[in-house]
């Protein structure tokens, strides 16, 4: 199993290193001068996942929130969520297939957690390791938050009551997380040759609030940020939606019983379809809002194997081997 360490690839106000081991940077062969965090330890025959800064051209705090004083904390919600709030620092977390299995494919991943904090685990490194683990490169994006305190659970609680107050009280967050959505695109694209990947396969997916970021960066995209293959899961939709007149092909999938995703999920595919752009949508009984990577005896534990059978279909990646 991956163990997630944190190697800054270069400092937030410094130059970008000539090189960067990505492509066969193991524990042992890191980035000559980056060494493992301490009480870390790579798992045998698998590359160390590092973290980058969003960056440049960013020196210091990204733009938009230099007057942040908020600290990011990780923290358990019930029944074992582990989630990630008050980032201030996007960063994008990589998850590389072990040697000569890379399909030079990439995918960058956005949690959700309704913009009030990141479900970092079964919505983004399970993801990003189930998908190295099959030769597809991933990037699990941290984009910044709404602040919380220690009583946000209570505050959580209550975000699906009442539809309107809640966007009302989520929508001063978008644009900066869209910044660093588009960040991250351009960023993974530009730095691709480098990193032995393939710029014309830099893939999106977001999950919930992720999924609202993935949805408002294909309304505003450019070339360099555009992403060449969208998963949509479970997120949601906050006003009428119009498919880009070059949109990429689209995955969704979404719990039948999940009330405030499941109709969002069907006018984005049916606005994919109005515009005769490739499209396929999942949609299953039960699940509720959230499922991720999560195990419930579901048929919406395996919506990752079909996604993986999308991304073969669409010519991505070949067959997936497994892990």
């Amino acid at each position: 199993m991956l163990v997630p360490t944190t190697i800054p690839l270069w400092p937030l106000d410094g130059p970008a290193p000539r090189k960067v081991a990505v492509q066969g940077a193991t524990g042992r062969g890191a980035s000559k001068g980056h060494r493992a965090s301490k009480g870390h330890r790579a798992s045998k025959g698998h590359k160390w996942p590092f973290e980058r800064p969003l960056g440049p051209p960013w020196p210091g705090i990204a733009p938009g929130s230099e007057t942040w004083t908020q600290v990011e904390t990780e923290s358990v919600l019930p029944p074992d969520f582990r989630v990630v709030r008050n980032v201030t620092q996007p960063t994008l977390t990589a998850f590389v297939p072990a040697p000569g299995r890379a399909s030079g494919a990439t995918i960058i991943i956005c949690p959700g957690g309704a913009f009030h904090f990141l479900t970092i685990a079964s919505e983004g490194t399970e993801v990003a390791e189930w998908l190295a683990a099959r030769g597809v490169t991933a990037f699990v994006l941290k984009y910044r938050l709404l602040p919380t305190d220690d009583g946000f659970a209570s505050t959580i609680a209550t975000i699906f009551d009442d539809r309107a107050s809640t966007l009302a009280r989520l929508r001063p967050i978008l644009p900066i997380a869209l910044a660093d959505g588009r960040q991250a695109v351009s960023l993974v694209r530009a730095s691709a040759p480098e990193w032995g990947l393939d710029p014309n396969r830099v893939g999106l997916m977001g999950f919930s609030a992720g999924g609202r970021l993935t949805a408002t960066l294909l309304e505003a995209y450019d070339r360099q940020s555009r992403p060449d293959f969208v998963g949509f899961i479970y997120g949601g939709l906050w006003e009428a939606f119009a498919a880009p007149h070059d949109a990429p092909p689209l995955f969704i999938a979404v719990a039948g019983d999940d009330g405030w995703s499941a109709p969002d999920c069907v006018r984005l595919y049916q606005a994919w379809k109005a515009g005769g752009h490739s499209a396929e949508l999942h949609i299953y009984a039960k699940g509720g809002h959230g499922f991720g990577m999560r195990k419930q005896g579901l048929p919406t534990d395996h919506w990752i194997e079909r996604f993986g059978e999308w991304l073969q279909m669409q010519g991505v990646c070949g067959a997936l081997p497994s892990p």
